[in-house]
C-alpha cells in the first residue's frame, strides 16, 4: 500500500472489450477493491474496502480525475475488510447498492466483531437490489454475470464480464489458493462446489481479479492450484 499520496492501484485494459479495470489496494488485509469502466464513462465499485481518510481520498480523487460516473455500488460479500467503503460511496454518489440478500446479516456482525480487529467501520448502508445467480448488472454499455458462489461465505457472488472474460472473484479463487472457510459460515464442499460448478467451466482463458492479491486466470488455477488438483483427486476416488 502505497502512504506518500500516490494511488495505491494497478490498471488493466481490456482492448476487445473496452473494460478498464482500475485497482486500488485498501486497509491493513490488503483487499482488492476494483473500479471497473467502460468507455461510456460510467463505472460500478465492487467491494470498496478504503478505511483510513488517506484511503478514502485516493478513491475519491481517482474517481474525480478520470471524471467517472459512479453508478453502481457491488460487494461480492460482506466480511468487513471488503465493506469498509460501503458508506462512503453510498454516501457521496447516492447510488444503488446491489448484493446478495443474506450480505444483510454479515453487514450487521461486522459492526459487532469490528473492534475487536482494530476497526470501527462507518455503518454499512443495506442492500437497495438483491442479486441472485442468473440475474445482471448493467452499467454503461456494459454488464456482470452473476453468479452465486458461497461457500467462503454465506452471501458470496462473483461477477463476470463475457466479453472481455473477466472475472470478479471475490474471495472464492486466489492464485494458488481458495478462500478461507473458517469463518461463520464457510463450508469447504461448498467451496469446492461453488469453484468446479460455476467458475472452471467458464473456460481457460479467463482472468480472474481476486479479492486479494495478484490476478490470474482460470487455466493457471487448474493447472497449479493444488487446492483445485486435490479435490479433483478426491473426487475421482469416489
Amino acid at each position: 500500500m502505497e502512504s506518500d499520496g500516490q494511488w495505491a492501484c494497478r490498471s488493466f485494459f481490456k482492448f476487445n472489450a473496452m473494460l478498464n479495470i482500475q485497482l486500488f489496494t485498501f486497509n491493513p488485509y490488503q483487499e482488492n477493491t476494483y473500479v471497473v469502466s467502460d468507455e461510456s464513462g460510467q463505472c460500478v465499485i465492487i467491494d470498496p474496502g478504503c478505511y483510513s481518510p488517506q484511503e478514502k481520498q485516493q478513491l475519491l480523487d481517482y474517481l474525480k480525475a478520470e471524471q467517472l460516473e459512479v453508478v453502481k455500488l457491488l460487494n461480492t460479500h460482506g466480511h468487513i475488510d471488503h465493506i469498509l467503503g460501503n458508506h462512503l460511496i453510498k454516501h457521496t454518489y447516492k447510488v444503488p447498492f446491489e448484493a446478495h440478500r443474506i450480505i444483510e446479516q454479515e453487514l450487521a456482525a461486522a459492526q459487532e466483531y469490528g473492534p475487536m480487529m482494530g476497526l470501527r467501520p462507518d455503518l454499512s448502508p443495506m442492500p437497495d437490489r438483491y442479486l441472485d445467480e442468473g440475474d445482471e448488472v448493467r452499467f454503461g454499455q456494459s454488464k456482470f454475470e452473476v453468479y452465486f458462489t458461497p461457500g467462503h461465505s454465506p452471501s458470496h457472488l462473483s461477477f463476470y464480464h463475457r466479453p472481455s472474460k473477466s472475472l470478479f472473484s471475490g474471495d472464492v479463487l486466489f492464485q494458488d489458493s481458495i478462500g478461507r472457510v473458517d469463518l461463520p459460515g464457510g463450508s469447504y464442499p461448498l467451496l469446492m462446489q461453488s469453484i468446479f460448478d460455476k467458475l472452471l467451466p467458464l473456460g481457460d482463458e479467463v482472468s480472474v481479479y481476486c479479492g486479494h492479491g495478484p490476478a490470474t486466470t482460470i487455466g493457471r488455477e487448474r493447472q497449479h492450484n493444488m487446492f483445485i488438483k486435490d479435490w479433483q483427486k478426491r473426487m475421482g476416488s469416489l
